[in-house]
């Protein structure tokens, strides 16, 4: 008997093993993006989805609305809950299988995504005033949501984060100096102009060219699969997007590339959210002259629907930097775009003037631009700079240019017969041309521009 022993402990162990196995796998089990302290997008109907066994049936309800699903062959589930409005009041889900989750501290507000590369990952530590910035960071309303970096070659189910309320402590942890300055901002500026809760996701990756965030269907590069993939098919209201510094070399073929990215994700989550983005910022580390042809790229993003822009030209504190600190003004810029497109604020500047059309007068060439404000200005006081001019020979030579209403007027004394005009166009541009609001103008070259005006 006692040789037995041993042998009788390992069946009992197995037994109790297998069973509490058995169990674990019946629990009803959430995605990470669904969770205690997640805010859900206003005014849009909720999907919520997790897995159990294969034909559990499983109950979610939020406060009173309740909805009811079986799991399919695979333990998948999916319920789609009724859109709610933005009330102010904390919420509790509830979702019943053969266990019960109960979720508590659930706002309703607005949901945005924030991706790309190092400028959208640098965090709020790393950015200017960060001090001061930090220690005001007490938005109790504010929710915060990082995505671990994770590259995969398939579609992830999950992933490994928690929301957490926005605070000094919570907004400075993690990442590279924190969490994303540009999105927090981004966001801070909505929840103040709005006064809803607002859902920050940080899903970004310094370094990063753009073809591993893009999806094709539902399969798609390595950190789509394991940063985006997970948190869909997650009510949101639209995207920001910081990228472009890995791509500087594909020129106007990157407007291919923003394309197939925009409409990835937005058929995988099903509508046609806004998504807005950052065109890079001057830099003298990129091979000569080839930034420009990418800003032309970024410009010409402009003509998908439900685009808008946001030009930096101005922030860049360091040109050797590729990092410009000024983050706050970032993530403004780009919360204009959506409270004017997205919420109704009719009367607000949203960009600074964007290129739209030339008229040759002689010796003079004529410029006029989309998003003027309430008129053109130089931001420093000081004469136009960055204006060339050329004759159909394409030499360039240095313009002077005069602001004439809401046009600038471009010449140059050794060009008699001029046909063509550009801004800023190199890697170190600091132009000055902006609106009376104080957003710069987007670099630009007339020869067949292919830029849009998201007007």
């Amino acid at each position: 008997m006692k040789k037995c022993l041993p042998w009788c402990v390992v069946v009992v162990t197995l037994l109790v093993a297998s069973s509490s196995m058995s169990q674990v796998l019946a629990d009803v089990r959430l995605p990470k993006v669904i969770g205690d302290h997640m805010v859900l997008q206003r005014d849009r109907p909720l999907p919520i989805w997790g897995w159990a066994d294969p034909g559990e049936e499983v109950t979610v309800k939020l406060d009173e609305a309740a909805a009811a699903a079986k799991a399919d062959a695979q333990g998948n589930w999916k319920v789609a809950l009724p859109a709610v409005a933005a009330d102010g009041k904390a919420h509790r889900m509830t979702v019943s299988g053969t266990n019960k989750i109960e979720l508590a501290d659930i706002l309703v507000g607005e949901v945005w995504i924030g991706s790309g590369q190092s400028n959208m990952e640098m965090g709020i530590s790393a950015c200017d005033k960060a001090k001061e910035q930090i220690a005001a960071a007490d938005y109790p309303n504010i929710r915060l949501l990082m995505i671990p970096k994770t590259n995969v070659p398939q579609p992830a189910k999950d992933v490994k984060a928690e929301w957490l309320v926005c605070s000094p402590k919570t907004v400075a942890a993690g990442g590279w100096g924190g969490f994303s300055a540009a999105l927090y901002y981004f966001g801070q500026r909505l929840h103040k102009d709005l006064d809803v809760p607002v859902g920050l996701i940080d899903s970004s990756w310094g370094g990063s060219p753009i073809e591993p965030w893009t999806v094709s269907g539902e399969k798609g590069g390595g950190m789509y699969n394991g940063m985006i993939a997970p948190l869909k098919p997650f009510a949101i209201r639209g995207t920001i997007w910081y990228q472009g510094e890995a791509n500087v070399g594909n020129g106007l073929k990157y407007a291919d590339k923003m394309k197939a990215l925009i409409a990835g994700w937005r058929q995988v989550w099903g509508y046609d959210f806004p998504f807005y983005f950052v065109q890079i910022a001057p830099w003298s580390g990129y091979h000569p002259g080839s930034l420009p042809p990418l800003w032309e790229g970024q410009a010409a993003s402009l003509k998908i629907p439900g685009t808008g822009m946001a030009v930096p030209t101005d922030l860049v504190d360091n040109i050797k930097d590729i990092h410009p600190r000024q983050k706050f003004e970032v993530g403004n810029r780009l919360a204009l775009w959506a409270l004017a497109k997205d919420y109704g604020k009719k009367d607000l500047v949203y960009s600074g003037p964007l290129y739209k059309s030339l008229k040759v007068e002689g010796g003079t060439i004529r410029l006029s631009f989309a998003h003027v404000g309430g008129g053109l200005k130089s931001r420093d006081g000081k004469p136009l700079a960055e204006f060339e001019i050329a004759a159909a020979d394409g030499k360039f030579v240095p313009a002077e240019a005069t602001i004439d209403g809401q046009t600038v007027v471009v010449q140059a004394k050794q060009v008699a017969a001029p046909s063509q005009v550009r801004f800023g166009w190199r890697n170190v541009a600091n132009p000055n041309l902006a609106n009376k609001e104080g957003l710069p103008a987007s670099p630009f070259q007339t020869n067949n521009w292919q830029g849009g005006t998201a007007e």
